[in-house]
């Protein structure tokens, strides 16, 4: 009797670790088959740590060497607020016979944390294409709360505008881009926030013949008013002030509210399980800019959790995809 009940139970245990291997190697199967289709993941971050742990999964190198090619210029300061430099860093070709267009990447963290060095992987990467990179720095919650790192990327994609001349990059073909925290700014951005109509410390607002050319939008926050965002600590802590002592605030810091025609391309990299930011936000943004007729791409990378670009295989996808929008929509 004891024995059939060991067998069993080891049986059991068979079966348990047969489906857990069949779920750990399916998505890597599944893109040998579809290598064009966006990388599934796992669903759980703790099967993502895993599959890295078991070498099924590579992590992207985040300090990765700047070729000899591509000129760095660091430490740009692009504004000056209360003593604290805020500052640009530059990469470029060395051996270009056009002038490029300009790729803006603006690093995430909650708004609290990061630094503008998190996204030198996208960075070198796209100036290797032919671009001109960039990574901007912006006031953290330690040292203000909203507005004023809106105003910090405000400002600085007017210096983008008024500098390309000297540092050799085309000032009408710029592109935001941003994750998580960074998506929120480089939309706002992008779509119009800081228009005469809204009071911010902001530099006064020149009439500009310049326009952001695209945006993308990498698991960003896009609404602040849902029931979801506005119960979320890190937004009250971004806005300073809770739903019902301040709902305008919200409803001003939401990319939404400047939804229109005009907005630029934008493309958007979201993953299906991200329960940070719910992917519902993603949705609504593209359904919103279809509507409107503004060209938009939008991928679902499915199973993935919040900072899904970290993983080899998704980073590799989202580059790849990003580069053809940038083909699109810049060159």
């Amino acid at each position: 009797m004891k024995s059939k009940i060991f067998k069993r139970l080891l049986y059991g245990l068979l079966l348990i670790l047969v489906l857990f291997c069949l779920l750990m190697i399916t998505p890597r199967i599944w893109a040998a088959l579809n290598p064009e289709k966006p990388p599934v993941g796992y669903h759980f971050a703790a099967a993502d740590y895993l599959a890295v742990w078991l070498g099924l999964e590579k992590v992207v190198n985040t300090t990765p060497d700047v070729p000899d090619d591509i000129e760095e210029i660091k430490n740009i300061e692009y504004k000056n607020i209360g003593g604290k430099s805020l500052q640009i860093d530059l990469y470029k070709p060395k051996n270009i016979s056009e002038v490029p267009p300009l790729l803006v990447f603006i690093h995430g963290g909650s708004w609290k944390s990061g630094q503008r060095s998190d996204y030198l992987v996208y960075l070198v990467d796209f100036a290797k294409k032919g671009y001109v990179t960039a990574t901007v720095s912006y006031r953290l919650l330690k040292d203000s709360i909203y507005p004023a790192c809106v105003e910090d990327i405000t400002d600085a994609v007017k210096w983008f505008y008024s500098n390309g001349e000297k540092y050799g990059y085309d000032a009408d073909r710029i592109a935001l881009i941003g994750g998580s925290a960074g998506a929120h700014l480089a939309l706002l951005a992008a779509y119009g926030w800081g228009t005469p109509d809204i009071n911010t410390d902001t530099t006064d607002i020149p009439e500009n013949k310049h326009n952001i050319k695209a945006v993308v939008d990498i698991y960003g926050p896009v609404d602040l008013t849902t029931e979801y965002a506005k119960n979320q600590p890190s937004v009250k802590s971004f806005i300073g002030h809770s739903f019902n002592e301040a709902p305008e605030l919200y409803g001003q810091a939401s990319p939404k509210q400047y939804l229109n025609k005009d907005n630029p391309p934008t493309m958007i990299l979201h993953g299906t399980s991200d329960e940070l930011v719910p992917i519902r936000q993603s949705d609504n943004l593209k359904a919103q800019l279809d509507s409107l007729g503004v060209p938009c791409v939008y991928y679902r990378v499915p199973l993935w959790p919040h900072t899904m670009d970290v993983v080899k295989r998704v980073n590799d996808f989202s580059q790849l995809k990003m580069n053809d929008f940038f083909e699109r929509y810049l060159k």
